[in-house]
């Protein structure tokens, strides 16, 4: 049998759904476990831990608003990620962690071998989180680290917590896309996170959405984009006090710049890492977007070929 996915939205769940998912996890015939919203007793969700603790072929959990509710959750939660494998991505967006909720969650997320892709936005952050989270993206030859990370709308993050983000990133030879949107950043922040840019080998996607920037911001990242060859193909400006202007040019500097190494080398193979971020979920990888398809609150089995990538949710 091939892996499968099991997606569940903001319903309440039964005895017997629980014990239908933890015999899916047990069979590594799971490849996408998402119980989003999902309400749940503790010792149901502590059920659901020891059996995705020992899956090989769950790759992505998405565990958004509020499903890991509580410091003994994350205990759990912290548990079976030191003997999980397989997980690739992981989306907590939406939970109550804290900076200590964190703390307690770190040390099984900075040792996980396979951890690329981390949603942590809304999660009630500050600096300390960040310290933690700065671990996770180790400078270039140190180890592997994550791809993708989501810090969306985690208003108690500093500059100074932002400050030290933009320079993990600058010498993180591993992260692809970083979404900061929703964070109250203005131009001072997005100086520094044009240097990060610049600096960085890797970064292909920046999502500044409703960050507080201005066209000083703005006009930063154009010269930026305009003078130093990047990685950078995608920069979300939107809801944010610049100028359409503005906006587009450095849109055109970046579509430029993709179509140029399109003809010198050809369009590279690039591994499509998702996204759980809330309250929609963007697939990304480009310049285009994919919007989100209407909810289900029912369980959905989809097969997956061995070679297929993850599987986005796009879900409200």
């Amino acid at each position: 049998m091939l892996p499968s996915s099991i997606q569940i939205s903001g319903e309440p769940l039964s005895g017997a759904e629980v014990r239908d998912i933890c015999r899916g996890l047990r069979d590594n015939a799971v490849r996408l476990l998402s119980l989003r919203g999902c309400r749940l007793c503790d010792r149901d969700f502590g059920r659901i831990c020891r059996a995705l603790a020992g899956a090989t072929s769950l790759a992505q959990l998405n565990l958004n608003l509020g499903v890991v509710s509580s410091p003994s959750r994350i205990k759990q939660l912290a548990e079976a990620l030191r003997t999980n494998r397989s997980i690739q991505s992981l989306f907590l967006h939406g939970s109550p962690l804290t900076d200590a909720g964190l703390a307690l969650l770190n040390p099984a997320l900075a040792l996980h071998p396979a951890l690329v892709a981390l949603d942590l936005g809304d999660c009630m952050l500050g600096d300390e989180a960040i310290n933690l989270i700065c671990g996770l993206l180790p400078p270039d030859g140190a180890k592997s680290g994550l791809k993708e990370l989501t810090l969306s709308a985690n208003p108690g993050i500093t500059p100074k917590g932002w400050s030290r983000l933009a320079i993990a990133v600058a010498h993180s030879s591993q992260v692809r896309v970083l979404n900061l949107d929703y964070n109250p950043l203005g131009d001072h922040v997005a100086g520094m996170l044009a240097v990060a840019v610049a600096s960085s080998r890797t970064l292909e996607v920046l999502d500044l959405e409703g960050t507080g920037l201005t066209n000083q911001s703005a006009q930063t990242l154009l010269d930026m984009v305009e003078n130093y060859p990047t990685a950078l193909r995608s920069l979300v400006l939107a809801e944010n006090s610049i100028s359409p202007e503005l906006q587009q040019q450095i849109c055109d500097l970046l579509s430029e710049g993709e179509e140029e190494e399109e003809v010198a080398g050809g369009a590279g193979d690039t591994q499509e890492w998702e996204r759980g971020q809330e309250p929609a979920a963007h697939q990304r990888g480009s310049s285009s977007w994919m919007c989100p398809s209407d909810p289900s609150s029912q369980m959905v089995l989809m097969t997956s070929g061995l070679g297929d990538s993850l599987l986005a949710e796009t879900e409200m």
